[in-house]
C-alpha cells in the first residue's frame, strides 16, 4: 500500500488491524460516556414568550404601521431585557447574590423574523430555578417597560413550566456517544492506514517483487527446532529401513 490503495487492500488492512480499531473505538465511546455522565454537570432550559402588541387605542387603519413599529422595537427590547436595569431587579426579587452580567449569561433572548414574539430561555443546573428565572425576568420586563420606553405594548404570551420528568438539555449523552463513536472510528482506521504506510518490512513475495522489480524464482521456508527434530527422525527411520531391506536381500542371496 505505499503509493495507492485498492478497496480490497483497505479491507485487508482493516481486517488485520481489527482488534486495534475495536479497542480505540470502545475507548472513545467509554470516555465520552463516563465524562458526560459523571463529570459534566447537567443543565436544564426553560423558555417563556412575550408578544409586542399594538396600543389598544391605535387606529385600525394604521394597524399595519403599528405592527411594523412594534417589530422594529424588538431589537431594542432584546437589549433591554438583559440590561442591568432589568436583571438587577430580577436578582433582587429572587434574592440572588448574582450580578446582572452573571444573570445575562444564563439568559438567551431570540425572536423569529417578521413576528412580534420574543422568546426568553434561561439555563440553570436546576429545572425549577431555570423556570423561575425566566418567568421572573418576563414579569419584571413587562412592569418596567412602560416607564423605560413610555409604551405599554408588552404582554406575556406563555410562562415556563416545570415538569417532574424534565430531562437535562446538556449533556446529551446519546449524541456525545454517537459523535465519539464516529470520531474513534475515523481515528482508528486512519491509524491503521498510517501504520501500514510506515511499515517498510518485507513480508511476502509480492513485497520483494515490488521493491526490486524482479520476479521471485525460489522460496526458502522457515525452519524451526521442531522441523529439525522431525527431519532427523525421518532420516533415522529411512536409514533403519534401508538396513532392513539390505539384510533381507542378503539373506535371500
Amino acid at each position: 500500500m505505499k503509493d495507492s490503495i485498492s478497496l480490497g487492500s483497505l479491507f485487508e488492512i482493516i481486517k488485520k488491524s481489527l482488534l486495534m480499531i475495536v479497542s480505540i473505538v470502545i475507548s472513545f465511546v467509554a470516555v465520552a460516556f463516563l465524562v458526560s455522565y459523571f463529570l459534566i454537570t447537567p443543565t436544564y432550559k426553560a423558555s417563556a414568550s412575550i408578544v409586542i402588541n399594538q396600543d389598544e387605542n391605535v387606529d385600525v387603519s394604521n394597524l399595519n404601521t403599528a405592527i411594523q413599529s412594534n417589530i422594529s422595537l424588538i431589537n431594542t427590547y432584546k437589549i433591554v431585557i438583559t440590561s442591568p436595569v432589568i436583571l438587577d431587579k430580577v436578582s433582587e426579587e429572587m434574592n440572588l447574590s448574582m450580578t446582572a452580567n452573571e444573570l445575562a449569561e444564563k439568559i438567551e433572548v431570540s425572536s423569529e423574523d417578521a413576528t412580534q414574539i420574543i422568546t426568553l430561555t434561561a439555563t440553570d443546573t436546576s429545572a425549577e430555578k431555570a423556570a423561575e428565572l425566566v418567568n421572573t425576568t418576563t414579569e419584571v420586563f413587562q412592569k418596567e417597560i412602560p416607564e423605560l420606553m413610555n409604551l405599554d405594548n408588552v404582554k406575556i404570551l406563555s410562562n415556563a413550566e416545570v415538569y417532574s420528568d424534565a430531562s437535562p438539555s446538556s449533556p446529551n449523552i446519546p449524541i456525545n456517544v454517537a459523535v465519539s463513536f464516529l470520531l474513534g472510528l475515523v481515528i482508528a482506521i486512519g491509524s491503521a492506514l498510517l501504520l501500514e504506510y510506515l511499515d517498510n518490512t518485507v513480508k511476502t513475495e509480492k513485497d520483494i517483487e515490488e521493491k526490486v522489480g524482479l520476479p521471485v524464482i525460489g522460496i526458502i521456508s522457515h525452519i524451526d527446532n521442531n522441523d529439525l527434530i522431525n527431519n532427523e527422525r525421518y532420516i533415522s527411520d529411512n536409514r533403519r529401513q534401508v538396513r532392513r531391506d539390505y539384510s533381507a536381500k542378503k539373506k535371500t542371496i
